[in-house]
């Protein structure tokens, strides 16, 4: 796993925006960036692949543990959410796309530092930006990279299972780019499988008394939401779910996976797991060390994180951290030319798919962290 200079393409914001990567540049800095790149090893990626797969066969064991044991005020989830949950889960209602955020220098085995399991974003990017990128600028590589296969095949595979004439909507914020961005690509890769879709921002879903409608009061049988459930379930309107037939992606049993917590479960179920870090509810946990992270149940973009111990002491500010934290142990990020780099490693459909490298010059990942293309 080198860093390695790259000659950006004379035309690169172009291209960007032409495939909808508007967001090349947040807060008037780059986000994405050609001037970098980083070169695996086939064996690395071998590894990333195989730990992906192991820690979302992990996750699903640790989903079962919850439910079978209702540990909702453990994840700080609703009482009321809990037979939501657990019918979910039953049902082996469909995932679509999942983020492990890992810790990986190319010799030690990858270590999971949390999973963006609701609403991750960062795969227009990953999936379909870097790959153009590699195709323009380094004859005869590889990537790690079969998001856009696997997304087709997902959808097919989900419509195969809906009713004949079915519509799912996809519902996000029409403001912010890249969420934008994301929403409209799993849409297009859903056309692109021969499904019909509607589109709608997530303000206008309308409730008739007996399910979701959209703007043509047409009843939401099937969503893609991207809009997080922690926010869902503890908002008035969230509660009509529980009395909804609506089918969701991704699906309620998500709320377990996307929350922190499920961290200290997957320790208690897996102690000394190669691809796990010692994560516990609280501070005191044996295996933290003198150096440790404290991360809420609930934040997004690295908010409200703390690194504690000898040579930390590095914090982000946020709203988040009301229903409470986790503790983790540090796992330094490999540092190249003062770049700290974490990999999104994705899952389709229970897949692995591919990566993408997120850089920064502190070692915490956050919403302007940059995206750097890989190839081996």
């Amino acid at each position: 796993m080198q860093r390695e200079a790259s000659p950006p393409r004379a035309d690169w914001q172009q291209k960007l925006e032409s495939i909808g990567l508007t967001y090349h540049h947040l807060d008037g800095l780059p986000y994405w960036t050609e001037d970098t790149r980083y070169r695996f090893r086939v064996s690395e990626i071998d590894a990333l692949e195989a730990a992906t797969e192991e820690l979302h066969k992990l996750c699903l064991q640790a989903v079962d543990h919850v439910v079978t044991n209702q540990l909702w005020d453990r994840l700080a989830i609703p009482p009321a959410f809990g037979d939501y949950v657990s019918a979910s889960w039953k049902r082996s209602d469909p995932t679509m796309v999942g983020r492990f955020d890992l810790a990986y220098d190319g010799w030690n085995p990858p270590k999971l530092l949390e999973y963006n399991a609701d609403t991750p974003t960062a795969l227009l990017e990953m999936a379909v930006a870097q790959w153009f990128w590699m195709k323009d600028v380094i004859i005869g590589a590889d990537q790690f990279n079969s998001a856009h296969e696997k997304l087709i095949d997902a959808w097919k595979a989900l419509g195969a299972r809906m009713p004949a004439g079915s519509t799912l909507h996809f519902a996000r914020s029409q403001d912010d780019p890249e969420d934008f961005a994301t929403s409209e690509y799993l849409r297009d890769t859903c056309v692109q499988a021969g499904l019909a879709t509607k589109t709608l921002r997530v303000e206008d879903i309308g409730w008739n008394g007996t399910v979701f409608t959209d703007l043509d009061e047409q009843p939401i049988d099937f969503l893609h939401k991207l809009y997080p459930w922690e926010w869902m379930v503890r908002e008035a309107f969230g509660q009509h779910v529980l009395a909804d037939r609506t089918g969701f992606l991704e699906p309620p049993w998500k709320m377990i996976l996307s929350n922190k917590g499920i961290l200290p479960i997957l320790w208690q179920l897996f102690p000394d797991h190669p691809n796990l870090l010692p994560a516990y509810f609280d501070a005191n946990g044996a295996g933290l060390g003198l150096r440790h992270v404290r991360k809420p149940l609930y934040s997004r973009e690295g908010a409200n994180v703390s690194l504690v111990g000898p040579g930390l002491g590095q914090k982000t500010e946020g709203s988040y951290g009301e229903e409470g934290y986790v503790y983790q142990a540090y796992s330094a990020l490999p540092v190249n030319d003062g770049q700290h780099a974490v990999i999104g490693s994705w899952v389709i459909a229970g897949q692995p798919a591919g990566i993408g490298v997120r850089e920064d010059p502190t070692p915490i990942t956050h919403n302007l962290s940059r995206f750097v293309p890989h190839y081996f």
